[in-house]
C-alpha cells in the first residue's frame, strides 16, 4: 500500500512542499529513503523506528521505500522525521487517511517519541496557502511562531502518538492562536538605553543622525572611550519594527534556528557583533548546507564591526554588494540563493595600532608611516559606503562622575520618528527610503542649499581638500540634519555640522 504525507523544505528563506511516499511491500526487511536525501534523513531511519515502537505501534517487518518529491530538490533536516513516519504507520492503515491533504508535517523525534524543534517552521507556515494547505501540525516549541501567520490553523503537539490519535479523531486540540501585532507592541523593550552614557554628546548627536537617515557610521577612538556601548544602544533609538520588518527578520532567524523556543517573533531589532576572526562564509552566509550569515541575520538591524581593521580584507570586501544592494546572492552547482540584508553598519577602529593617538592621557608611539598603514587596511570601496565617521574621545572625569543621567532612547527615538517620516513622504513614489540611499543624480533635487550653505561647501572642498566622493557625503548627511531641523532648504549650520562628522576626510591622522 502506498501513503503519501505532505511536508516541507527551507531553501534559503523559502519554503517548498515535499512529498513524502511510502510503500511497503515484499523483500527482506529494512528502510530505503530516496529523493536526495541528507544524512541526517538518511540517519532518521532508526530514530523513526524506536519512536514508534516506543510510541506503541507496530513497525513493519517488510521492505519499505520512502521517496520524498520532487527528487530533483536536496532535502536537508530532521524535520522531516515526523513526516515519514506518519507515512510509514499510514500505508500500514493505522492512520486515517481522509483529510491528510490539506496538513503540513514537520518535527524531529526523539527515540521516545516526543517531538522535538525545528529550524524553519515562520517560513513554512508563511508559505502554506501557496501550497494549497490551511493546517500546520509541528512540534509544540514551534507553535507560537507558525501562528503569527493568519489564515492558519497551527495544532501544537507534543509527541507521535498524540498526532496519531489527532488524526485518528481520539483526542481534539485547540489551535495555537496569536495576534502577531499585540505580540510586536507587547514585547518591545530594550535592557540599555542611551541615557547609560555619560557625555559623548557629539558622538550621540552623530548616531541620532545616523539612526534618521539610515547612514553607515564610523566610530574612531582610544581604548575604553565607549565605542561599543554607544554602537549597541544605537538599535534603541531607530523607529520601532513594522509587522513586516518582524515577520521578514524572525524568517531569518528562524531559518538560522536562532529564534527561541516558544518566541513568535523578533520584536527589537537585531544587533550582530561578529569577531574580527570570522570567515567570509560566516559573514555573508555559505558553507556546504548554505545558512545565513551575520548580515543577513543583522537584517533591518544594526551590523557593528568592532576593530575594524583587524578583519581580513577578503572578509570587508565581501560586503561591499549586500550594503550596496540590501541582499546577498550564493551560488552553489545545484542552486542559487540569495538573503535579505538590510543593515545599519556601524564599525569602530582605534587611531592608530596602539590606539592612543588622540589620547591625552597615554602616549602614542606610533610613527606616521605605521598609522597610515592602519588606516589603509580599510579599502576605499569600503570606506566610500559609510557616510558618517565620529571621533570619540576618552571621557573626561567630570563627565565620569556626573550623577545626571543623559538623554533616554525614547526622546531621541521620536525626534528619528519625524525625521524618518520627511524621508518617506518625500521620497514616495521614488526607489528611495532614507537619504543614505541618495544617488549623485538625485542630490541635486532633492538636497536644495541655501546661498550661504553653497558658500560654506565651496570655501569646505578648497580649504580642507574634501574630495568629489565625500563632497556627496555631507550633502546627504546634511539633507538629515535639515530633516532633524524640520527644514526643507539645507541652511549653513547644517553643513558644517555635516563636514564635522567626516574626520578621515579632514586629514586628522596626518
Amino acid at each position: 500500500m502506498i501513503a503519501k504525507i505532505f511536508s516541507s523544505c527551507v531553501i534559503g528563506v523559502e519554503a517548498h512542499e515535499v512529498t513524502v511516499e511510502t510503500d511497503t511491500g515484499g523483500g527482506l526487511p529494512g528502510i530505503n529513503i530516496v529523493g536526495l536525501p541528507d544524512i541526517a534523513i538518511k540517519e532518521s531511519r532508526d530514530r523513526i523506528k524506536s519512536a514508534i515502537k516506543n510510541s506503541n505501534f507496530s513497525f513493519p517487518t517488510r521492505k519499505i521505500t520512502i521517496n520524498l518529491a520532487p527528487a530533483d530538490i536536496k532535502k536537508e533536516g530532521s524535520s522531516f522525521d515526523l513526516p515519514i513516519a506518519l507515512s510509514v504507520l499510514a500505508s500500514e492503515g493505522i492512520i486515517n487517511s481522509a483529510g491528510l491533504s490539506d496538513f503540513i508535517f514537520c518535527g524531529e523525534l526523539s527515540l521516545d517519541g516526543k517531538l522535538k524543534p525545528i529550524k524553519g517552521a515562520l517560513p513554512i507556515a508563511m508559505a502554506l496557502k501557496d501550497m494549497g494547505k490551511g493546517k500546520f501540525i509541528l512540534p509544540k516549541e514551534n507553535s507560537k511562531e507558525a501562528a503569527v501567520v493568519n489564515d492558519i490553523k497551527v495544532y501544537p503537539l507534543e509527541c507521535l502518538k498524540d498526532v496519531v490519535d489527532f488524526l485518528n479523531q481520539k483526542i481534539e486540540v485547540d489551535a495555537q492562536k496569536t495576534n502577531a501585532e499585540i505580540m510586536l507592541k507587547r514585547n518591545v523593550k530594550y535592557r540599555i538605553d542611551f541615557n547609560d552614557v555619560k557625555g559623548q554628546e557629539h558622538v550621540k548627536r552623530g548616531l541620532e543622525v545616523a539612526a534618521a537617515g539610515g547612514h553607515n557610521v564610523l566610530l574612531i577612538g582610544p581604548p575604553g572611550s565607549g565605542k561599543s556601548m554607544l554602537a549597541k544602544r544605537l538599535p534603541t533609538i531607530l523607529s520601532e519594527m513594522t509587522l513586516e520588518e518582524s515577520l521578514e527578520t524572525s524568517k531569518i532567524h528562524s531559518v538560522a534556528g536562532l529564534l527561541p523556543p516558544n518566541k513568535g517573533l523578533t520584536v527589537t531589532r537585531p544587533f550582530r557583533s561578529p569577531h574580527h576572526t570570522i570567515s567570509d562564509a560566516a559573514l555573508v552566509g555559505g558553507g556546504p548546507n548554505p545558512i545565513p550569515g551575520e548580515i543577513s541575520l543583522a537584517h533591518n538591524g544594526v551590523l557593528f564591526l568592532d576593530e575594524l581593521p583587524e578583519f581580513k580584507r577578503n572578509v570587508l570586501e565581501v560586503m561591499r554588494q549586500p550594503l550596496e544592494e540590501g541582499s546577498v546572492t550564493i551560488s552553489r552547482v545545484a542552486n542559487r540563493l540569495t538573503y535579505p540584508s538590510k543593515f545599519m553598519l556601524v564599525a569602530a577602529m582605534n587611531p592608530c595600532p596602539c590606539g592612543y593617538f588622540t589620547d591625552p592621557k597615554h602616549e602614542c608611539h606610533c610613527t606616521p608611516f605605521q598609522i597610515q598603514t592602519y588606516l589603509s587596511k580599510i579599502s576605499g570601496p569600503l570606506l566610500d559606503r559609510i557616510d558618517i565617521h565620529l571621533e570619540v574621545p576618552r571621557l573626561k572625569l567630570e563627565h565620569l562622575t556626573e550623577k545626571r543621567r543623559g538623554e533616554p532612547s525614547e526622546e531621541i527615538r521620536r525626534r528619528v520618528d519625524n525625521a524618518r517620516e520627511i524621508q518617506k513622504k518625500r521620497y514616495k513614489g521614488e526607489h528611495l527610503y532614507f537619504n543614505a540611499h541618495l544617488e549623485s543624480k538625485e542630490l541635486e533635487k532633492f538636497c536644495l542649499l541655501d546661498k550661504e550653505s553653497e558658500e560654506l561647501l565651496k570655501l569646505a572642498i578648497l580649504e580642507l581638500g574634501i574630495s568629489a566622493r565625500a563632497y556627496d557625503k555631507i550633502l546627504k548627511v546634511a539633507r538629515t540634519i535639515a530633516d532633524l531641523d524640520g527644514k526643507e532648504i539645507i541652511e549653513a549650520h547644517h553643513i558644517s555640522e555635516a563636514i564635522s562628522y567626516r574626520s578621515l576626510d579632514r586629514n586628522l591622522w596626518g
